[in-house]
């Protein structure tokens, strides 16, 4: 090779044409999806499906979740909690029992579980019942439970059950309308 073609001169680089620069584009700002429910577990506690029903903003989706998540505990606590037939035979107010502290889902009971026993703490199901050992009963019921089943159903023996969740009468009416409001007691 000579030394004139080993040496490139600046005009052989100023000849060459340059690559045009690609377009920068500009992105757009991506469309959030709506967000679907998040799943629950299969048998999922009961105050998952209250939380659950609670961050729905209409009454159409908070239909819909109780719906999907329909079992005999929701029935009976929204039963409790609204009928206005149903005489509870529990004091009313603060519960004295010492809450369960280990993590959510070991070594509790659960409302799904208890349910075969509420009919103990209201009018007509186990009326031979003294008051101390009915309210026994319950303390022990609420011991069992993690502390926010046991909130629940400590609020729904008052009729309380509103002010912990975001659940109104209309929706319970409207997902369950298999239920027969009043003549219990």
């Amino acid at each position: 090779m000579t030394k004139k073609s080993m040496v490139m001169t600046t005009e052989s680089l100023d000849s060459t044409p340059e690559a045009p620069k690609p377009a920068r584009k500009t992105r757009r700002p991506r469309k959030k999806a709506s967000p679907a429910a998040k799943k629950l577990p299969s048998n999922p506690f009961m105050n998952e499906v209250l939380d659950l029903v609670t961050e729905q903003k209409t009454d159409a989706k908070k239909v819909a979740i109780l719906k999907e998540y329909e079992c005999d505990i929701l029935k009976s606590l929204f039963i409790w909690n609204f009928d206005d037939s149903i005489i509870s035979l529990l004091p009313e107010g603060k519960v004295p029992y010492k809450p369960n502290e280990n993590p959510l889902g070991t070594d509790h009971s659960s409302l799904r579980r208890e349910q075969r026993n509420l009919y103990m703490f209201v009018k007509g199901g186990n009326d031979a019942l003294s008051t101390i050992r009915r309210e026994t009963i319950f303390i022990q019921m609420l011991e069992g439970l993690h502390p926010k089943e046991a909130d629940i159903i400590v609020a729904v023996k008052d009729g309380d059950l509103e002010d912990m969740y975001d659940v109104p009468f209309e929706v319970v009416e409207e997902a369950y309308p298999d239920i027969e409001w009043g003549g219990r007691s």
